[in-house]
């Protein structure tokens, strides 16, 4: 294979490029650009149009016209056209794209059966997200592909100029997402210290900054308008007309001072309430704008900031900023970042093309002849063969211009016996010299990529020797990353024992070395007959949170049915051997040995429906103000309590979360409040993590004062008792380390559920909560089937009947803040 393909899968523009080993080719749009518009667009004859005719037609078809869907990749939000009657996916929209990319492509390499490319996805991407890319390239028809971080392949970018040695910071800002990497190079040998970014970060965010506060301002007072109208129906074309304009704006600030946002009433297409049509004629000065951006790009210094910490340095450790992606092309902002960590700004690479160009640079240095996609062997062997025993070992891939060979003797040669390396390139030769055991010569690499060298051994008469192999291949590289660490932490969850809480046995930790690779003995902790219901469930976790377990991200549930094995038992206490393997793109596979009943199973036939745990972000906001309330309940306890930094930052991350609208249909809205109560909830967990001692006390009595207020006065005394008595050895273990503590708290939170279950009256009230949740529920059909059930039971004053109904409703739902059982209980432990 000569060719290979990267692709930057960007969310408001995309690239491909593909490298033979020596130079980097740009394939163009259509339109002679260096990059396409990841804009799909479909007329009512159902023609489609991906790329700038798509991208051009968004604001006046906003409803046929799809955009900023790599923001909804790895959830169920659907992608609506209603113009034309369609509902896409987020990831069926992504195919779409790289079906066009790679349409930019000569035949010949469309046609090349070995065809391997590689696709870039934000460091900051989560491990359902890049499963959702991985499904648009096979839906697409890529055939051979990986995935490769963002940041990484800006690294390699940057190596291709070699710049010299030294550590270097990528700021990798695109139009959705901001990634963050640390490099040191050392020779053409890179290795990346360290990660970082914020998933919801990026040009489109300062687009909607600017029209949520100055374009919306504006309208408000020149015209007569309803209350938050460009959420109104009547009103997406001006919203879509709105968000050009301002793009176009912000473009024209990177040249000027003032810019103007506007568009033509014929451009707007609507009225205001008293019949007047809307028109947009708004200045902006480069001052305003550096003020509406300002919180994003504060978050981004901190995360920037954040990584360097993490990587053990300063920013006196670092010689240069390298800047990718689109909106760093505004000068502003790359002098505002460089002055605010004190880094000496850079421009080394195109910041619209370099992750493209890194990808299929990285996409030569995989082996893709593995499945898991590891990178071709950097050591080289010939075994010269036939009348002497002469082994040839070389450097077979280097960055460097010069490359070793060392000769290894198996047995004593006649003496005067010679060898001699030729270049097939350039005609170099190393000219005659005696075979000696550990003999070293130095060999020059002319050219990038491949340099083809000849051995010849003689005699000692001079006459060749015929040899069984005699051709050494030597590529120079780029560069070579030594070191690609993981951006998030993948962890399956265990209990140490039957009856204990569980707990998080991580495969991976965010910052360690990619490829990661192991076997681990975990147990069963129940019999699984073949044929017989159940499962053996191996529960996948993203995220670094201890307790609970659920405030982690769901990646994934990798069962072992009744239904995959013909006969035998898995007993209880049965051996189950976990073979694991993270790729360099953070994509998991999973294997799991039984020898009890000598099976194998993988994770590419039962390894999570995502469907099941997906969101869906245009009907998520109730379930975020729930989750948002409930955590800044527990925030406020802690504060009152504690005095943390991290408290601060949880703080204004859930007021912003909160203040989406009940009824927010917008998703990135939506995801963006979703991701903010993700991250209250990892600071939230570090200052736990920090003042343990005095949170644990809250905790214990705030579980004493439900009992006392709900649950004392109808327990038996033998609840009364048996509660007392736990609580007297939870008092006991507040300074103890471990999950010894939180185990007796959530038996004590079970001790009273139990005595109000038992009442009829929170049975019903409990089933009219889930009456108005239906967010939490993937399953629409499922949950009003239950409903209905649950009506019903009512109706006919069976209780007994609703209790049922609410069990099944407690399994079904997506999420539950009582206890850490999102799909199913855990039931295996750590061998």
């Amino acid at each position: 294979m000569s060719t290979y393909v990267g692709i930057d899968l960007g969310t408001t523009n995309s690239a491909i490029c593909t490298f033979g080993g020596e130079t980097v080719q740009i394939y163009k749009s259509p339109e002679q650009n260096d990059v396409t518009p990841s804009a799909i667009s479909i007329d009512r004859r159902g023609n489609r149009y991906v790329g700038q005719r798509a991208y051009e037609s968004a604001p006046r078809n906003p409803d046929s016209t799809a955009v900023l869907f790599k923001r909804l990749m790895g959830t169920s939000t659907p992608v609506n056209l209603p113009a034309v009657g369609l509902t896409m996916t987020p990831e069926e929209c992504s195919a779409e794209i790289l079906r066009t990319l790679f349409g930019y492509l000569p035949e010949a390499i469309r046609n090349d059966q070995d065809i391997a490319t590689v696709i870039t996805v934000p460091a900051a991407f989560n491990q359902m997200q890049k499963d959702a890319t991985m499904e648009a390239a096979r839906a697409a028809g890529l055939g051979q592909v990986a995935l490769m971080q963002e940041p990484v392949a800006a690294v390699m970018s940057v190596m291709r100029s070699r710049q010299g040695d030294g550590i270097f910071l990528i700021y990798d800002l695109g139009g959705g997402t901001l990634d963050i990497a640390i490099a040191q190079s050392i020779g053409g040998r890179v290795s990346l210290l360290g990660q970082g970014g914020i998933a919801m970060c990026g040009g489109r965010d300062f687009d909607r900054a600017i029209v949520d506060n100055l374009v919306m301002p504006w309208l408000a007072e020149q015209f007569d308008l309803p209350e938050n109208f460009l959420a109104a129906p009547e009103y997406k074309l001006l919203r879509r007309v709105a968000d050009r304009a301002v793009e176009k704006a912000k473009i024209e600030l990177s040249s000027r001072e003032t810019a103007v946002i506007s568009a033509t009433e014929s451009e707007c297409g609507c009225r205001d309430l008293a019949g007047n049509e809307i028109y947009l004629d708004v200045n902006v000065t480069r001052d305003q704008l550096g003020s509406l951006i300002d919180g994003k790009i504060r978050e981004s210094v901190t995360a920037a900031r954040e990584t360097i910490e993490h990587a053990g340095l300063t920013p006196h450790d670092i010689e240069r900023i390298v800047f990718v992606g689109g909106p760093t092309q505004y000068k502003p902002l790359r002098d505002r970042v460089a002055f605010e960590l004190g880094i000496a700004a850079s421009t080394d690479v195109n910041p619209m093309t370099a992750v493209a160009a890194g990808a299929a640079v990285f996409a030569e240095a995989i082996d893709w002849s593995t499945h898991s996609r590891s990178r071709k062997s950097a050591r080289g062997t010939v075994s010269v063969g036939t009348s002497i025993d002469l082994t040839v070992n070389y450097a077979s891939r280097t960055p460097d211009n010069k490359a070793k060979i060392a000769l290894k003797l198996g047995s004593p040669v006649v003496p005067g016996s010679a060898f001699q390396i030729d270049s097939l390139d350039t005609g170099w030769s190393s000219g005659r010299a005696e075979i000696k055991n550990g003999s070293i010569l130095e060999v020059p690499l002319a050219k990038p990529g491949d340099n083809a060298f000849k051995l010849f051994v003689f005699d000692p008469s001079g006459g060749p020797l015929s040899l069984a192999q005699d051709r050494i291949v030597i590529t120079r590289t780029a560069a070579t990353v030594d070191a690609v660490p993981a951006s998030h932490s993948i962890g399956v969850e265990v209990r140490d024992a039957l009856g204990d809480l569980p707990k998080l046995f991580y495969l991976v930790r965010a910052g360690d070395q990619l490829p990661a690779r192991g076997v681990e003995r975990f147990k069963a902790t129940e019999s699984l007959r073949a044929g017989a219901p159940g499962s053996i469930k191996f529960k996948v976790w993203e995220g670094d949170i201890a307790h609970p377990v659920s405030d982690n991200t769901f990646v994934g549930l990798f069962e072992i049915t009744g239904n995959d094995f013909v006969d035998g038992v898995i007993p209880a206490g049965a051996d189950l051997m976990l073979t694991y393997e993270i790729g360099y793109g953070g994509n998991i596979d999973l294997q799991i040995e039984v020898p009890s009943i000598g099976g194998s199973f993988n994770n590419t036939k039962n390894f999570y429906s995502r469907e099941g745990g997906l969101t869906d972000f245009s009907q998520a906001s109730k379930r975020i103000h729930e989750d948002a309330t409930k955590t800044a309940g527990q925030l406020a306890e802690i504060a009152a309590k504690v005095d943390d930094p991290a408290l601060a930052d949880a703080r204004e991350k859930l007021e912003r979360a909160n203040a989406i609208a009940l009824n927010e249909s917008d998703p990135e809205v939506a995801k963006q409040a979703m991701d903010d109560v993700q991250k209250a909830k990892s600071l939230l967990a570090a200052a736990r993590k920090a003042n343990f001692k005095v949170i644990r006390r809250m905790d214990l009595d705030r579980v004493v004062e439900l009992f006392n207020n709900a649950a004392r006065s109808l327990a038996k005394p033998n609840e009364v008792t048996a509660f007392e008595a736990l609580q007297a050895a939870t008092e006991r273990l507040i300074g103890t380390p471990g999950q010894a503590f939180d185990a007796n708290i959530q038996d004590l939170n079970g001790k009273i559920f139990s005595i109000l279950r038992r009442q009829d009256w929170f049975t019903v009230d409990r089933f009219n909560w889930y009456v108005e949740a239906p967010y939490l529920f993937a399953d629409a059909k499922v949950y009003e089937h239950l409903i209905t059930k649950g009506r019903k039971a009512i109706a006919n004053n069976d209780v007994e009947a609703l209790r049922e109904v609410l069990n099944h409703l407690d399994r079904q739902r997506i999420t539950s803040p009582d206890a850490d059982d999102l799909i199913a209980a855990t039931n295996i432990v750590k061998g």
